[in-house]
């Protein structure tokens, strides 16, 4: 079966409800979309960051709002790991010295494991890895 994996920057997109975002992805089922561990890293880490900078009682209440809210989100999609063969690809598109960030070249390895297609604004990175 073949399915669709969301980038961080769609699946951003996506909950902040992007008219042409959630319009593609109204065309495909739920069960045929994902996101890869790399991109629940990064979402979790975005709010994170944000918690720790906040310094009012507004900021740091909007940041566990959106945390939570993150999360449950991120609860609803399936969500492809890191495997071992996915890194032993990432390692072997490592050695290509492609120029490609490292969070973007294993959500890459983890994508070409699955034989997915990836959703992203990012093709400048991504067109340059192989497949």
């Amino acid at each position: 079966m073949s399915f669709h994996v969301l980038d961080t920057d769609i699946l951003s997109l996506l909950r902040l409800a992007h008219p042409k975002v959630c319009a593609a992805a109204a065309l495909i089922a739920p069960a045929n979309l994902a996101v890869s561990v790399i991109t629940v890293e990064e979402q979790l880490t975005g709010w994170y960051t944000y918690l720790r900078r906040a310094k009012t009682p507004a900021t740091v209440a909007k940041a566990y709002e959106e945390l939570a809210r993150n999360v449950q989100d991120l609860a609803g999609l399936r969500i492809l790991p890191l495997s071992l063969p996915a890194m032993s690809r990432y390692e072997q598109l490592q050695k290509l010295n492609l120029g490609v960030r490292k969070p973007d070249l294993r959500i890459a390895a983890i994508v070409l494991e699955h034989d997915a297609t990836l959703v992203t604004r990012n093709e400048k990175d991504f067109q340059r890895v192989p497949g």
